[in-house]
């Protein structure tokens, strides 16, 4: 679905692959503008967190799956690794190309997190913001993050969460359920969209859940770190092997 078409596509917690692609396009003019009030400018810290924790370094290779309009994946970028966006919505990519197209070492690939189209062993990183919740089996796609990471290789999964604060998770809840649709409603191209996204930050399970996927997934060394009270955590963890 194109982002110019001027009905609202609504996904649910079903997480339809299509109806899930087909919403991203419709928001990709506007996502980082409505991500920046959202968030209230906090999405740069978090971004600036997990390209610290991925540590790209130059001549590395890395996949930023869930790119979005890549702004992750320019961040990476910058250090000199060869880096990969990857995303299964075209709208976004076309956005991240318009945008960060002029990046060398960046290259753009439409790609299904549960199939991705790389060989195994491929990426020395991999990393994953704010994408596999929208993943209709993340559980399979964290298998096929392992499968195309080399041995010895670094997974970074920054997510939303759930904040360890009783009284702060009341209030982020609140946030979420009563400001956040006001916010998206004016910032946003597709309101609708971001009741969606409060449902399924609502719907995903917390820390030390999403911790025990990976390690199923047959990562190891697993471990994460909570940003801004917890409202997202960063999940590390590595490939065996070396």
């Amino acid at each position: 679905m194109s982002a110019e078409n001027n009905e609202p596509n609504r996904a649910d917690l079903g997480k339809d692959p299509a109806r899930v692609s087909g919403m991203f396009d419709q928001v990709a003019a506007r996502y980082d503008l409505t991500n920046v009030a959202m968030t209230v400018g906090n999405d740069a810290l978090w971004r600036a967190a997990t390209t610290r924790a991925v540590a790209p370094r130059p001549g590395e290779r890395i996949l930023d799956l869930a790119a979005g309009t890549a702004a992750s994946s320019a961040s990476l970028a910058r250090s000199g690794a060869e880096v990969v966006a990857a995303d299964f919505s075209p709208g976004m990519l076309a956005e991240g190309r318009r945008r960060h197209g002029a990046l060398r070492n960046l290259r753009f690939v439409e790609a299904d997190a549960t199939d991705l189209p790389f060989e195994d062993d491929s990426f020395d990183a991999v990393t994953m913001s704010y994408g596999l919740r929208n993943v209709n089996d993340p559980k399979k796609a964290l298998r096929e993050l392992l499968r195309v990471t080399k041995p010895g290789g670094r997974l970074v999964v920054n997510e939303f969460s759930t904040p360890p604060s009783p009284l702060f998770r009341g209030f982020y809840r609140f946030y979420n359920g009563t400001v956040l649709p006001r916010v998206a409603r004016v910032f946003g191209s597709n309101g609708e969209a971001y009741d969606y996204l409060n449902e399924s930050i609502r719907d995903w399970p917390d820390q030390a859940t999403l911790a025990g996927w990976i390690r199923e997934a047959g990562w190891q060394d697993v471990a994460w770190r909570n940003l801004s009270f917890g409202i997202v955590a960063l999940h590390r963890a590595v490939k065996p092997g070396l």
